[in-house]
């Protein structure tokens, strides 16, 4: 089973490397963005399979010379043993990706439970985003701002959805509020919505999908207009949406515009059920902001940061504050790797 995948990586990764240095690849420009995005999909995994190369090399290699010499027993057993790492390793690596993951993402950021606490923590979340995107090189971009702490953010970068995700759900603040005399913790919450940023959606019509009747105009517009069949309807037989075009005395003048006005109601209704399926997508993150439910607890007091989902501390709460979320990142997506790695294998059981 490993033989065959590394034949298949190394496969298509010499495969795109020649596609990479094909002339009429570099002269189509999307055609060549596409093939350049593959090879930095694959690069990861080629490189594992660079070093199980090289590791079971070592393993024979060093197992024909244990007889001669026992020093050569160790490095049969250090490259047996990393062999077996890189075998789950390379896996990991070609598990299928998010489709959305290299898209750019809208964030939104809104106070939850406690009050103007709650809108300040939104503000801090919303700076951690900005300089954690503007450190691994995308473009934030601060879409909308209000005085009670709601955000939205657009960043814009190959992959910052994958980097982003992780991010969505309901942040937790314990700290002591500047205007608390007592001296007394509060917990706080905010919540953070990311959603990958949606192409232009285009409308094809099949015109196998289109009923199309023409009919004898009945409204204003001169003798001709009422005595010939210029009157369009088009009906969309998939939706069941319906255009009737009369006010231009030519059939084809009318079936042109019914068209016009059919597409853009089509792209509508596409919008709607797209925004639809955002919004799931957000209530499911975003939950009800209530202290209970929670992603991350930011401690100030003990000047520590705990993601829940994976049980990772980290005691560094400036430094994430400051867009440090490397560690939390890395963490997270590995820990979805392991998860989809045990669904496909429990799959192919």
């Amino acid at each position: 089973m490993i033989t065959q995948l590394l034949e298949q990586i190394e496969q298509r990764f010499a495969d795109v490397q020649a596609q990479m240095s094909d002339p009429e690849v570099i002269n189509d420009r999307e055609r060549y963005a596409d093939v350049g995005r593959e090879y930095r999909q694959l690069e990861p995994a080629h490189e594992l399979v660079v070093e199980y190369r090289r590791a079971e090399s070592d393993m024979e290699g060093a197992k024909d010379m244990i007889d001669e010499d026992e020093e050569f027993a160790e490095l049969y057993e250090t490259s047996k043993a990393r062999i077996s790492e890189l075998e789950e390793e390379i896996r990991m690596a070609m598990i299928d990706r998010d489709p959305n993951d290299d898209k750019d993402v809208i964030i939104e950021l809104r106070p939850g439970t406690g009050g103007e606490e709650a809108g300040l923590f939104a503000g801090d979340l919303y700076r951690m985003l900005t300089r954690y995107a503007e450190r691994l090189k995308f473009k934030p971009e601060l879409i909308e701002a209000d005085d009670g702490g709601h955000y939205t953010l657009a960043i814009k970068g190959d992959g910052a959805f994958s980097i982003f995700k992780y991010e969505g759900g309901t942040h937790r603040v314990q700290r002591v509020p500047e205007t608390e005399s007592q001296g007394r913790i509060h917990t706080s919450t905010a919540t953070v919505a990311v959603m990958p940023e949606a192409d232009e959606v285009d409308v094809q019509i099949d015109q196998n999908d289109l009923q199309i009747d023409v009919y004898r105009s009945s409204g204003p517009g001169g003798q001709s207009v009422n005595t010939t069949d210029s009157a369009v309807r088009i009906t969309h037989k998939p939706t069941g949406v319906v255009v009737a075009m009369q006010d231009e005395k030519s059939q084809l003048q009318n079936r042109e515009k019914a068209m016009r006005v059919l597409r853009a109601r089509l792209f509508e209704r596409a919008l709607e059920e797209q925004h639809a399926a955002a919004a799931a997508e957000r209530k499911a993150q975003v939950g009800t902001g209530e202290r209970s439910g929670k992603i991350r607890t930011y401690n100030f007091p003990q000047g520590r940061v705990t993601d829940h989902r994976i049980k990772l501390t980290a005691h560094n709460l400036d430094a994430v504050l400051d867009g440090e979320l490397d560690e939390f990142t890395n963490a997270l997506q590995a820990d979805e790797k392991r998860q989809m790695l045990e669904a496909q294998t429990a799959d192919n059981a």
